[in-house]
């Protein structure tokens, strides 16, 4: 019996070439304005229009400001990107949702949103992290600019077929424990190499208990293991997400696609190239100590007492000793936000946690939505009002201090707790020091200026 990703992967197949890669027909192109300028330039020097122009969306994330969207750009090369990505999607007739659009955000976070990320689908996007929508039951993935001019041209893209791995996270999880926290375990567990050449099928009662924006949160990180992918077969879960958003199927059409996407999931005798388990009990919250992603522990942990070479240049680029607690560790930036933990979700845990209680002073926060929808339900909610009683600001959407390409830059040497989803050196900025976290983790540490345990709050 195949696997769903053979069910999907196999049907999109337009052909396979001798000794060669697989032609794979895509669904969804999402371009954003720092990957597609080459693209649009190359079509343009060929003479070509985009094939399937409907099934291509733009919209502008990574050099948006996050605050003042309604002025020019102050950042000449940020306004360039963002204006270009404009005329692009203009000339070749492209929807586009601009900055201050209703429409817009992090397009990791608008497309599921809207249901434009539907299960069974092949997306992809030039951003590794395109692996969010798998949570929507989908094979998404990204793609290098050049591939990007391919599926423009030709809807379709040359690819080699990912082995696949299946990773079952049974059990329950404790309070206080989130997605975040089982990616950054599965990363810690299986490195950031771990799963490369995979796509990873994330199952177990752990997987099947996540709300659709913990699966996001999870898929969104299967590109820190090295895997090409990341999904969740789609279920009730899946469906009550996606009924009436805005581009999901309706009436008739909408029954189905649900009766079809009842058909997606791996049978009971599929063969995976390989299969990992874990258990729930194993997992506590969690923070990054190091430089890439899968250097993390349980926030009751200590450091290891020793490691490689890289082990001990991430630690002296952090400012922390082997074998320390980073317990009661005094941070001065937290950011809650990104295509990660940019979600309603991730507001109402963050707002559970500071409710009732004060930003510590001298801590610098950016709490930033991850859409403009996301921003109105705040608002909707009343988690505006709370967060700003209790000292914070809610800025407007965009990627914001996931990386150091708008204005949202942390300073060199200071400690930021972020739920975004690297913490490569410089990557919040030129020596920034990144600590990866849940929103959870990041609220407790914004109220007590240290790195804290927020079961300890809850």
């Amino acid at each position: 019996m195949n696997t769903l990703f053979d069910k999907i992967w196999d049907k999109h197949v337009v052909q396979i070439v001798d000794d060669g890669p697989t032609q794979l027909y895509i669904d969804r192109l999402y371009c954003h304005e720092v990957t597609s300028p080459q693209a649009f330039d190359g079509m343009r020097a060929r003479g070509l229009k985009c094939l399937r122009p409907d099934h291509i969306y733009c919209m502008p994330d990574h050099n948006t400001p996050t605050h003042d969207q309604d002025k020019p750009i102050a950042d000449p090369v940020s306004r360039k990107q963002v204006d270009t990505l404009a005329k692009n999607a203009a000339d070749f007739g492209l929807t586009h949702y601009g900055m201050l659009s209703p429409d817009n955000g992090i397009i990791h976070v608008v497309g599921p949103e809207k249901g434009l990320s539907l299960p069974g689908m092949t997306i992809v996007c030039g951003d590794s992290h395109t692996s969010t929508h798998g949570a929507m039951g989908a094979v998404a993935f990204g793609i290098g600019t050049s591939e990007v001019e391919m599926v423009m041209a030709s809807q379709c893209i040359l690819q080699q077929k990912p082995k696949s791995m299946r990773i079952k996270i049974n059990g329950r999880l404790q309070q206080g424990v989130t997605a975040k926290d089982v990616a950054l375990y599965l990363m810690s567990q299986l490195t950031t190499s771990g799963a490369t050449g995979y796509f990873v099928e994330y199952a177990g009662e752990v997987v099947e208990n996540l709300s659709m924006e913990g699966r996001l949160t999870l898929c969104n990180l299967s590109i820190e293991m090295g895997a090409r992918g990341g999904f969740v077969a789609p279920d009730e879960v899946t469906f009550a997400y996606l009924k009436d958003k805005p581009f999901a199927p309706k009436g008739d059409a909408w029954d189905k696609a649900v009766a079809y996407w009842r058909t997606l999931k791996s049978g009971d005798d599929a063969v995976f190239d390989k299969e990992l388990s874990f258990d729930a009990a194993d997992i506590e919250p969690r923070i990054t100590y190091g430089t890439n992603p899968g250097m993390g522990i349980g926030i009751t942990e200590s450091l290891p007492s020793e490691g490689d070479a890289n082990f001990k240049k991430a630690l002296e680029y952090m400012g922390f000793k082997a074998g320390e607690q980073l317990l009661g560790k005094a941070i001065d930036y937290v950011f809650l936000g990104a295509c990660t933990n940019g979600r309603i979700e991730d507001f109402r845990a963050f707002a559970s946690v500071v409710k009732g209680r004060k930003k510590a002073e001298g801590v610098v926060a950016w709490l930033v939505p991850g859409s403009w929808a996301v921003d109105k339900q705040i608002r909707e909610e009343g988690l505006d009002r709370v967060l700003l009683e209790a000292g914070f600001e809610i800025r407007q959407p965009g990627c914001s201090a996931c990386l150091a390409m708008n204005d949202d830059k942390v300073p060199a040497g200071k400690y930021c707790v972020s739920t975004s989803n690297r913490n490569f050196e410089g990557r919040q900025g030129p020596g920034a020091r990144t600590i990866l976290c849940s929103p959870l983790v990041a609220a407790a540490a914004a109220i007590t200026g240290v790195i804290t345990d927020p079961r300890t709050l809850l």
